[in-house]
Parts: structure tokens; sequence; C-alpha cells
């Protein structure tokens, strides 16, 4: 397997690693990453060398979110989050990093997460006239409500004890790769029948949400992205002003 524009690959003892790596916009989700991640997961998919997958990043930031310049198609969100959640592998979050937006329903779309105690979260879709819609399929079942109702209404920071706290990252530490190093050496122990089997169990809730509600957030994700206030909201951020509404 060769890396792609957006995405570096790597194998070490049958865990490929899949490195977000685009620069330019801190890891955006355009849609040319989007295309290259789910090429890569299709990849680790098929192959049997591959144990387990490690989503990672180049640089200080996971994710920034939606790329406002070249966001993705709204399903292609959807199938990518799907995907991560369908892999018949584990799939890893290894975030050293901070992450906005919709890097947040990667990182719960993810079977297992670990964040450095440098790392910092936020939604910040209200504060451009969108809603966390379309991620909110992995997050919802994932993740603590009440803690979410806070974070989504005020798109506050919050930092990686409090990711791990409410249950959006599995667990946080000064070394992030000393804190991923045994869960990787138990899925190395592990049979890859039992590793299918067992995400199938882990992941039933997570697919219901998917079946369930998908095209109804998808087309909410749309319809906001196209409104007066969310083209209001994406112009103040890219000129690095207040949108009109604040006071």
């Amino acid at each position: 397997m060769t890396p792609t524009a957006h995405v570096g690959r790597t194998r070490a003892r049958g865990v490929e690693t899949l490195t977000l790596d685009s620069p330019h916009n801190r890891n955006a989700l355009s849609a040319a990453l989007v295309a290259d991640l789910a090429t890569a997961l299709t990849d680790a998919a098929e192959d049997p060398g591959v144990r387990a997958v490690v989503l990672t990043h180049t640089g200080t930031t996971f994710s920034a979110g939606a790329d406002l310049r070249d966001p993705p198609a709204p399903d292609a969100l959807v199938g990518l989050l799907r995907q991560l959640a369908e892999v018949p592998k584990p799939v890893l979050a290894r975030v050293a990093g901070h992450v906005r937006a919709g890097g947040l329903g990667l990182v719960a779309a993810c079977d297992i997460a670990v964040a450095s105690t440098e790392s910092t979260f936020a939604f910040t879709e209200v504060r451009i006239g969108v809603a966390p819609a379309v991620i909110s399929l992995t997050l919802l079942p994932r993740t603590d409500p009440r803690a979410l109702a806070r974070y989504y209404l005020t798109g506050e920071r919050f930092d990686a004890a409090e990711a791990a706290r409410i249950g959006l990252v599995t667990a946080a530490g000064d070394d992030v790769d000393a804190v991923l190093e045994p869960v990787l050496d138990g899925v190395r122990r592990a049979s890859p029948q039992g590793l299918a089997e067992t995400k199938r169990l882990l992941t039933a809730r997570v697919l219901e949400a998917f079946d369930r509600d998908a095209a109804d957030l998808t087309a909410l994700s749309a319809r906001l992205f196209a409104s007066p206030q969310a083209r209001e909201g994406m112009t103040a951020f890219l000129e690095r002003r207040d949108p009109e509404w604040v006071v």
C-alpha cells in the first residue's frame, strides 16, 4: 500500500498507522482528505496482514474540523464515520494535539481513543451558525449526554482529562504513546476473529444510530451549511472577526 496525498501509511507488527497529513489546513476534513482516509481504511480492512489501525496526525492539531474552503459532502462524511465503525478490526485514535468540530466525530468513531494531556477539544459548530449534526451519529451513543449538552451549546474548550471523564476518549496521559502501548499489546495478542466479533458487539448501538438517523442528520447539515447565518459565520471565521450575532 502506498500513501495517498493527505494520509500517510506505515505498518509495524500488524498495526497499520494512518496519519492525517494536511498541514496547510491543520488536518481539516476536506473532500480530498475524507476520500483519501476512506481509501486507506478500505485497504486496511481488506489486508489480512493488518490486525488493527491507529489513526493519528502530523503537527499540533489532530483535525480542525470541516474544511470551510473545501468541505466534504455530508454523505461522504457519514460514509467515513460509518466505515470507521464497520471496519472489522479495532481502530485506535492517537491524539497528540487539538481537536475541533468534525474532528471529534472521528475520535468518537474509533473504538479506543487515547490523548495527550496537552490536547484540547471543542465543538465550535454553533459559533459559525451550524450544528454538530452528522458527527452526533458517533458521539451521542458513546459520550455523556449532559456534558455534550454543555459543550455542544457553548463551543467551550475542554481538556483531555475532561474528554476522558465524559467518554470521548478512553484515557489520557502526558506520554500518549505510553498510554497506547498496552492497548496495542492487547490487540496483537487477540485473534482476528475474536477482534472482529467483539467489535461487532461494541458498535451495534452506533450502527443503529446510522440506520435510524443518518439521512435526517445529513439533510440537516446540508440545510444549515447553506443558510445565511452559516455563510456569515464561516465568512467571519475566515476573516478572523466576530460574526454579526455576537453581543
